[in-house]
């Protein structure tokens, strides 16, 4: 019988996942993460729920507790913050320094859940394989001789976006088992069986931090640093920003810029001068590009070629879009859209397919239209 430990981060998902498990027969017990501390990394600007008398992550252990106590499993807790911190947080911070839009939840997944969490299990609790509520599959193709990564059947609750830095090692011991059910169905599951956490929202916000207003809580870590909202049609001055690492390529709100005949949205940012780039709606041609460059990829399965065709998500819920991958050296591709797209953003992940397989993803670090180098992003 396998040694499953599954991570019981207090939602549903993970519940019914839980729930799944030990019905099929698994050896099953739950590991709760916690992987911030409020108090400790100075959250506090933005923070609306930090004169409470528990914190969320506590109501979550509470919760995690109380199926874990329905379903008579074993239930232990475990803190990685500082390596949240060390591999995540950091990055996070430097990035937006940076004027760029990094994913969080992608750099959980890879350094927190499926290393150091599955590392914990696999040593500590001598687990055969550990278990998540994510929306995805796992396959191994016998004729390839290798692990695939599959998108969850529910399209729309799809979550291999936020998987596509792992690799075989980890998906050789990683079960998904609601990755076939659709988000209703796993609903439908939690009530029948009474599930205490059946009826609870899904979390939202930053990984393992929550909901926060984001321009306060970047306040903590990175100083204000005024500037010049400028017009990039006419190279005119319509506003003052507070920082453009708070501005995400593609923006419309937030930019309070009142009174003008038509809204505005960011296009670009420059760094070294401290300006953040706008246009109006009938300009949006700023925004598209042809292709760009992804570095620092990690590729689930073996490629077929140097140069190859599939799709693309250039950010989550995205549809596909079609696309050919050229491989460079130094980890890097030059992805080439079949038709302009909208919003390139360098920090973000650009994620693989072909098909329903999942093949990898890398950062976007530039973006290009037509072989011109989109200075401004």
């Amino acid at each position: 019988m396998e040694k499953v430990v599954v991570g019981l981060s207090g939602g549903v998902d993970s519940s019914v996942s839980l729930y799944l498990l030990k019905k099929a027969g698994y050896q099953v017990s739950a590991l709760f993460m916690r992987n911030w501390d409020s108090n400790l990394n100075n959250d506090i600007l933005g923070h609306k729920v930090l004169t409470s008398t528990i914190c969320p992550q506590e109501i979550d252990y509470n919760d995690a507790q109380m199926v874990a106590n329905q379903l008579g499993v074993e239930i232990n807790r475990v803190d990685f913050i500082q390596e949240y911190w060390d591999y995540v947080f950091t990055y996070f911070l430097r990035e937006y320094q940076n004027g760029r839009t990094p994913n969080p939840d992608i750099l959980c997944n890879k350094y927190i859940k499926f290393n150091y969490f599955l590392k914990y299990a696999l040593d500590n609790i001598k687990a055969d394989k550990i278990a998540m509520g994510h929306y995805a599959r796992v396959r191994f193709n016998p004729v390839l001789q290798e692990y695939q990564l599959l998108r969850g059947l529910d399209v729309n609750k799809d979550q291999t976006y936020f998987l596509c830095q792992l690799n075989q090692q980890q998906l050789s011991k990683t079960l998904f088992p609601i990755g076939e059910l659709t988000k209703d169905e796993v609903r439908k599951i939690a009530d029948e069986q009474y599930l205490a956490t059946a009826h609870k929202k899904d979390s939202t916000g930053i990984c393992f931090i929550g909901e926060r207003n984001f321009k306060q809580f970047l306040e903590n870590y990175i100083q204000n640093q005024h500037g010049d909202i400028v017009d990039i049609e006419t190279n005119d001055v319509v506003g003052r920003h507070t920082g453009v690492m708070y501005y995400t390529i593609g923006q419309r709100k937030g930019l309070n810029l009142g009174g003008m005949d038509e809204r505005y949205f960011t296009v670009g940012k420059n760094i070294k001068d401290n300006i953040l780039y706008v246009s109006k709606g009938s300009e949006d041609k700023w925004l598209f590009s042809t292709s760009c460059l992804v570095s620092d990829l990690n590729w689930i399965n073996r490629l077929p070629a140097q140069k190859f065709n599939c799709t693309a998500k250039f950010r989550y819920r995205q549809k596909d879009i079609p696309v050919q991958v050229e491989i460079l050296p130094n980890n890097q591709a030059v992805i080439s859209f079949a038709t302009k797209v909208k919003a390139i953003t360098p920090g973000q992940e650009a994620v693989f397919y072909d098909g329903e397989v999942c093949l990898g993803g890398g950062i976007i670090n530039e973006a290009y239209l037509n072989g011109q180098k989109l200075w401004y992003l």
